[in-house]
């Protein structure tokens, strides 16, 4: 199985949309995204991380098999977990957990790895239940959203040849600079298919269409 689901520390909302998400998935926790597992029903077959931010596990995930490390690093303990998901044949990663919560900073590095990982051909997809986010390449994505879902396109560059089909407000091969916000707060008509000639970039849809 190449699929694989990283626990992360952000936030999290156990709904049925999650679930079936993660039904196929390995999973591996780092640091305190173990406490995700006991809400989803999940028990990972790795725990990573420093566990500075860790709380004790439900007696049914207390033997679950542990690397760590010291607190003093240069690395996140999402992406050494994702290292571990790569090392054991992860083609596709599940970041849950990886948007929201306390630490944006958190969050921002999250995207940072998501990106680096799809670069280098890795599905990845972060979702949390609340919103849903994946890389943009020259390969169009594809979403299944329903009409009146709201969604921004997040850029961590400046993008050329951007494409948004199946939107209130469509683009076409259209340039756009880093320091634009033409991409925030779009509407789906229904499934939308975004793509991307050059540039580094995500589409965050939320995965409810009532939220604004």
């Amino acid at each position: 199985m190449d699929r694989f689901a990283i626990l992360l520390a952000g936030r999290c909302a156990p709904t049925p949309a999650l679930r079936a998400a993660l039904a196929p998935c390995r999973v591996i926790a780092a640091d305190a995204g173990i406490h995700h597992a006991a809400a989803l029903g999940l028990v990972p077959e790795l725990w990573v991380g420093d566990f500075d931010s860790a709380p004790l596990p439900p007696p049914d995930l207390a033997q679950t098999p542990r690397e760590t490390f010291p607190r003093d690093k240069d690395r996140t303990d999402g992406e050494l977990a994702m290292d571990f998901a790569l090392a054991r044949g992860a083609r596709h990663l599940l970041l849950v957990g990886a948007l929201g919560g306390p630490r944006s900073d958190h969050a921002f590095s999250n995207m940072i790895v998501a990106l680096r990982h799809a670069a280098n051909g890795i599905a990845v997809e972060l979702f949390d239940g609340l919103e849903r986010a994946r890389p943009l390449g020259p390969q169009a994505v594809a979403m299944d959203l329903s009409a009146g879902t709201q969604f921004s396109i997040l850029k961590f560059s400046d993008l050329r040849g951007l494409t948004i089909e199946g939107a209130k407000w469509p683009l076409e091969a259209v340039d756009v600079p880093f320091h634009s916000i033409l991409t925030q707060s779009n509407e789906a008509l229904g499934p939308i298919r975004v793509g991307l000639r050059e540039g580094v970039a995500l589409i965050v849809a939320q995965a409810d269409p009532a939220v604004r």
